[in-house]
């Protein structure tokens, strides 16, 4: 029968297929990502390397240029006997330099082209410190170009040499000066410099006009190459991309001297040895994949899923409940010994189906007689009692429940009665049931007040409450004599209070918290009076919230009125009359809430009982 279904085979040829492409997907896309990081890696060495030896290039010249003009300042004024402001500014013109400071054995500087320098004291400062070496042994010492301390947007290259009458000369000089003296230098260090085969070294000054450029175009702006540096976004040292000379490259800069010394090298020839690796690898993993692919399918499916496909349709059957089904598929030694234990793990399931329902059945039918047995069953409860009169019921929604109610004496003259809701149901709530019941029935017959019988009860059950269990209690004291009922609420619906005269009222006041809900809490003490002919009706939250099949509750207003109806014969019928119409109400719809009710009337010494 054809269902519209792919058949296995199918659906295990299209899988592996899928598997087998992703794998090959993945794989190579793995093989792009890596081979590419690997060739931008090797790229970006390779700039480095050629940056790095230009750079170090210039600053060689320029350190050496610097020197050169410093040693010979400083030969001028070993032949002198008084260096003067005059003598200093002198040498600045002949040798076209920025500035020339002479600085004693102490490091302070006596003779300055810059007089606001006059008696500055060299180890103060972050840069000229540096030049306390020739002060300790050293005879000279250059500073790299970079921008003065006292003027960030002034940048200088310093150098110093010993003078013979002891002390220092320091030379310094802008980049305009130094670009003259090495300028010629600086145009023919990259000409005949290649980055691999197709890349190149371009040099430009301050100002971004090309220095030294293999393809011609010293003298001109940067941005005819097609690189534009910004350098607020752009860090030195940094690799980024750029379309040079109509090409796609990888370029990195950093800067020297004043020079910014850029390496360039075509993305594609970077790209080489990727193309490669991920060429030949692709051409064969399309080979493997592909007889993998071929052998595995055909394997899997002469040996496997056509038995598989035999099994299922067996399997089909029993998960549709057709427990009586056999599985016959013995063209293999797996498969005969697979059918046998399908059909004897049937048969077992079967047996233990049958077994589990029975015990089930028993156990909860026990359970439900214990549960009853513990509550109050025989009424009336105290005929000897004429005081009062106390009925109660309960019908739960499973074989056991969780609601409970409970009255006993706890002296001659106070009777105890309370109404509880558990918060779940079945066996948990049962067991959660009877330990609350003991332990409130424990604390009202030591003499404590109801309101403390709460208090003691809920640290109590707070203790170890692992599962989060819960229940409502409405308790409750009744003087015999008084008729004054003396109550606590732990969160549960107030009652209602069915005067001699017919007119029913909510007896309200504020509950507490739920027992087993938080340890420490307090419960207070309310009272109320019962006069003659009074009814106290007390009820769980599975009669106002009875639902009908449109998911209609039964609520308070509802069972107010059946409790304002006329009733006839004992306190019995109230409970019974409430039953009746809940049943009414709720249909054919399942009952999913134990209903718990108990009523109380209260008739003085010497007065009939309505």
């Amino acid at each position: 029968m054809n269902t519209g279904k792919k058949k296995i085979s199918r659906s295990f040829q299209n899988w592996l297929f899928l598997l087998v492409v992703t794998a090959f997907l993945m794989t190579t896309a793995f093989l792009w990502l890596f081979q590419t990081k690997l060739a931008k890696e090797n790229a970006v060495r390779l700039l480095e390397l050629n940056i790095a030896d230009v750079r170090q290039d210039i600053q060689d010249a320029s350190d050496e240029n610097l020197l050169s003009l410093t040693e010979k300042i400083a030969g001028q004024l070993n032949g002198v006997e008084i260096i003067t402001d005059e003598l200093l500014f002198e040498l600045c013109l002949q040798y076209d330099v920025t500035e020339i400071n002479c600085i004693d054995e102490n490091g302070m500087i006596f003779a300055s082209t810059y007089p606001d320098f006059f008696n500055y004291d060299m180890r103060s400062g972050h840069q000229s410190a540096e030049f306390m070496v020739l002060l300790e042994g050293e005879r000279d010492y250059v500073q790299p170009y970079q921008p003065v301390s006292y003027d960030a947007s002034i940048s200088r290259k310093y150098a110093g040499v010993v003078l013979e009458r002891g002390g220092f000369v320091q030379v310094g000089y802008g980049f305009e000066r130094f670009q003259k003296d090495i300028g010629e230098f600086v145009v023919g260090v990259t000409r005949n410099r290649h980055v691999g085969e197709g890349g190149c070294i371009l040099i430009a000054d301050e100002s971004w006009n090309i220095v030294s450029d293999r393809n011609g175009n010293e003298g001109r702006n940067l941005d005819v190459t097609g690189i534009w540096i910004d350098t607020q976004t752009m860090f030195p040292g940094e690799l980024f991309t750029a379309e040079v000379y109509g090409k796609n490259c990888y370029c990195m800069y950093k800067q020297q001297e004043g020079y910014t010394i850029i390496a360039v090298i075509p993305q594609s020839e970077a790209a080489l040895s990727r193309n490669v690796a991920v060429g030949v690898t692709t051409a064969m993993q399309i080979v493997v994949f592909g007889a993998l692919f071929i052998m595995i399918y055909v394997l899997v499916k002469k040996l496997v899923v056509d038995n598989i496909y035999k099994i299922n349709g067996s399997l089909a059957a029993i998960t549709e409940g057709k427990l009586d089904t056999v599985v016959d598929v013995r063209s293999h030694e797996e498969f005969a010994a697979l059918s046998d234990d399908i059909n004897s793990t049937v048969d077992t399931l079967k047996r233990y189906i049958s077994d589990a329902e029975a015990r089930i059945d028993a156990e909860l039918a026990f359970a439900k007689a214990i549960q009853h047995s513990a509550l109050p069953s025989v009424f009336p409860p105290f005929p000897n009692r004429k005081e009062f009169d106390i009925r109660a019921c309960m019908h739960t929604a499973k074989e056991v429940g969780g609601d409970f109610y409970d009255f006993y004496f706890v002296d001659e003259n106070t009777l105890a009665f309370l109404i509880a809701d558990v918060s779940g149901k079945g066996i948990p709530a049962a067991m959660f049931m009877m330990t609350a019941k003991t332990l409130l029935k424990s604390y009202a017959e030591s003499g404590m007040g109801v309101a403390e019988v709460l208090t003691q009860a809920n640290n109590k059950l707070c203790e170890s409450n692992d599962a989060g269990m819960f229940v409502t209690v409405w308790m409750g004291y009744l003087n015999t004599k008084t008729g004054e009922v003396t109550y606590a609420n732990a969160g549960h619906n107030p009652p209602f209070i069915r005067h001699a005269d017919g007119s029913v009222d909510v007896v309200r006041s504020r509950p507490g918290l739920v027992l087993a809900g938080m340890e420490g809490i307090r419960y207070r003490t309310n009272t109320v009076q019962l006069k003659a002919g009074d009814l106290l009706y007390l009820y769980t939250d599975g009669v106002t919230e009875a639902t009908d099949a449109e998911n209609n509750l039964f609520g308070e207003a509802r069972l107010q009125a059946v409790l304002q109806q006329k009733m006839s014969g004992d306190i019995q019928t109230v409970c019974t009359q409430v039953k009746e119409d809940v049943d009414r109400f709720v249909g054919e719809a399942p009952q999913f809430d134990d209903i718990t009710m108990l009523a109380l009337t209260y008739a003085p010494a010497g007065e009939e009982r309505v």
